[in-house]
């Protein structure tokens, strides 16, 4: 394995290779096999562009193959950092058929994260849309290349101009010509009309200069890292998640089997196609892997994602609680017909029981679900056949039935089945260790390979919800009162039963004397207004304990969001610490 990771024991490794768990098969292998028994089937939809299968594979390698003459080399580490474009797909399957590893970046990354990642990993490349979302990422290439000098390589999106090919970025669309129509004006710009990719290869020699057969022959390890995630990054600057071809084929294949996913599903992909959630947990690589459809939004605004389902006949639609409240609060809904949904599924936070009543009661042809999980690995879901009390009361249970869990107290003993505890976990998709962290590895890993999720969970041992897990809250979330522990999502839960509230978050504020006490952020219906007092006579009607009562009430018009879409709870600490330091010094 790539030096910097922590492998799977080897008596582990063995036995998921000899029971069949772990395949002896790349990503772009998985690609490869579908491209054979779906050739003809679209495989990647967006406004400007459908590729078939067989399309999807030939750019794939045609791209692999221009990287190669562009000086990339197997085990090079890039960053990746693409809207949700068509060409995602393209890049994806390109790195992963001659071993190039990517670093998986959020759109919103800057500067000091990019760099960061540059030069922990020696990065060389790195691929960019030219602009998005007012951001100019050919002018933040040459500052990381000015702070990790190893990053000679950037790719970007579209044509270019004469000038900006001369200062040595290499555009796509030029490395996939022939094989692509050209497009009316640079990706990015309006994506006007509905172009396809061409078949005729004769005014390129690079075929003839490079087989194709050439790449069988750069073949990566299986069991090798394909690619790094990132983690939650809550508190700094996100971990490397090293993830394998084989960990992660299984990790997407066990998903798409446990939602029943057929070739005639339509995946959406919503939120930052690196993400863990679309990418394959059960996301692109699942969708793929059984000849399903990709259907990328180019950004999460309702009226994009609408019409992208409208247009491209989205079945299942993938997102946060935040985004999907997003959705079903906009009145552009109306507009659109997007009766083709089957399944509305929510990870990343989550997804309170009023939500899941709200998105029934509005979308009723549709099943809701829950994908609670981390990049790091386990996932969890509920199925299409789960009864309402486990959708509503229950983030569901491992995909994989070679998946274990415990829920331990603060001292790693199991605690009683029905009480709260830390989840931990290991398994075939969940990683050993973070890349180049040992330190860090230390408190995040037991010493028998446990990985410490930080999440507070209930594991249901009784009644109609055996076997699933509930989600209490993170353990960095729990709210220490004096040496009384609080639930900021227990709380959550019984303040959203008020007619006046919308949404609300519940956390930690700074106290001289109890070390921490809690405080509401609210946001308000429209037309109403709530009092502190008021909320908390409501909460003691509900037999609340007094000490969980919120003592500081925030009414907001909107919550700070995190990169993929979650309410950012610790913009919000930050936010009442600030107030409070004011009030202390006015």
């Amino acid at each position: 394995m790539l030096e910097g990771c922590t492998p799977y024991p080897d008596e582990v490794a063995e036995r998921y290779k000899r029971d069949g768990i772990w395949r002896p098969q790349t990503l772009g292998e998985l690609l490869e096999e579908t491209t054979a028994r779906f050739p003809d089937r679209l495989a990647v939809a967006a406004k400007n562009r459908r590729l078939n299968y067989s399309e999807l594979n030939q750019l794939s390698d045609r791209l692999a193959l221009h990287l190669l003459e562009q000086g990339l080399r197997s085990r090079d580490i890039v960053l990746l950092q693409l809207p949700n474009v068509w060409e995602f797909n393209v890049v994806f399957f390109a790195l992963m058929k001659i071993g190039v590893m990517p670093v998986l970046c959020l759109p919103p990354h800057r500067q000091a994260e990019l760099t960061y990642f540059a030069q922990l990993t020696g990065a060389t490349g790195y691929f960019v849309a030219p602009e998005f979302r007012g951001c100019n990422y050919i002018a933040l290439a040459r500052e990381i290349q000015a702070a990790a000098p190893a990053l000679r390589h950037v790719f970007a999106l579209g044509a270019g101009s004469e000038s900006s090919r001369n200062e040595g970025v290499k555009y796509l669309d030029p490395l996939l010509a022939p094989l692509l129509a050209p497009l009316p004006a640079p990706m990015l710009a309006p994506l006007l009309d509905d172009s396809h990719v061409n078949d005729s290869l004769a005014s390129d020699s690079l075929e003839l200069r490079t087989p194709m057969d050439s790449l069988r022959q750069l073949r990566p390890d299986p069991y090798d890292v394909a690619f790094f995630l990132l983690s939650g990054g809550t508190t700094g600057i996100p971990k490397l998640i090293p993830r394998t071809h084989a960990d992660y084929i299984y990790n997407a294949r066990v998903c798409a089997e446990v939602l029943g996913w057929e070739s005639s599903m339509v995946f959406m992909v919503v939120i930052p196609a690196e993400h863990n959630f679309p990418l394959g947990a059960p996301g692109m690589v699942g969708a793929l892997s059984v000849g399903g459809s990709v259907a990328m939004s180019l950004t999460p605004d309702p009226p994009t994602v609408f019409e992208a389902i409208q247009r491209d006949k989205g079945t299942f639609l993938a997102l946060s609680p935040a985004l999907l409240i997003m959705l079903l609060n906009s009145p552009e809904r109306e507009k659109y017909d997007l009766t083709s949904l089957r399944f509305v599924c929510t990870g990343g936070q989550k997804m309170l029981p009023e939500l899941v009543d709200r998105t029934r009661a509005i979308w009723p042809w549709v099943t809701v679900g829950h994908a609670f999980g981390m990049a790091e690995g386990l996932i969890n879901l509920t199925r299409s056949n789960d009864s309402l009390a486990v959708i509503r009361e229950t983030q569901g249970r491992p995909a994989s039935p070679h998946e274990e869990i415990r829920v331990v107290d603060d001292d790693g003993r199991d605690v009683t089945p029905g009480e709260v505890g830390e989840l931990i976990t290991r398994g075939p998709y969940t990683i050993r260790g973070y890349y180049k962290a040992e330190e860090h590895n230390r408190t995040a890993f037991t010493a028998d390979g446990f990985y410490r999720t930080g999440d507070m969970v209930r594991l249901h041992a009784a009644g109609p919800l055996t076997g699933n897990v509930s989600v209490e809250g993170r353990k960095k979330d729990m709210i220490n009162r004096g040496g009384e522990k609080i639930s900021a999502e227990e709380v959550e839960n019984l303040i959203l039963a008020h007619d006046s509230v919308h949404m609300v978050a519940v956390v930690a504020m700074p106290d001289a004397v109890m070390g921490e006490k809690s405080c509401a952020f609210v946001i308000p219906r429209p037309g109403r207004t709530l009092a502190l007092a008021e909320l908390c006579a409501f909460l003691i009607a509900r037999n609340i304990a007094k000490f969980k009562l919120p003592e500081r009430l925030e009414l907001v018009e909107a919550f700070p969001l995190t990169h993929v879409g979650k309410v950012s709870k610790k913009d919000l600490r930050v936010i009442i610490a600030d107030k409070l330091r004011a009030e202390a010094g006015a």
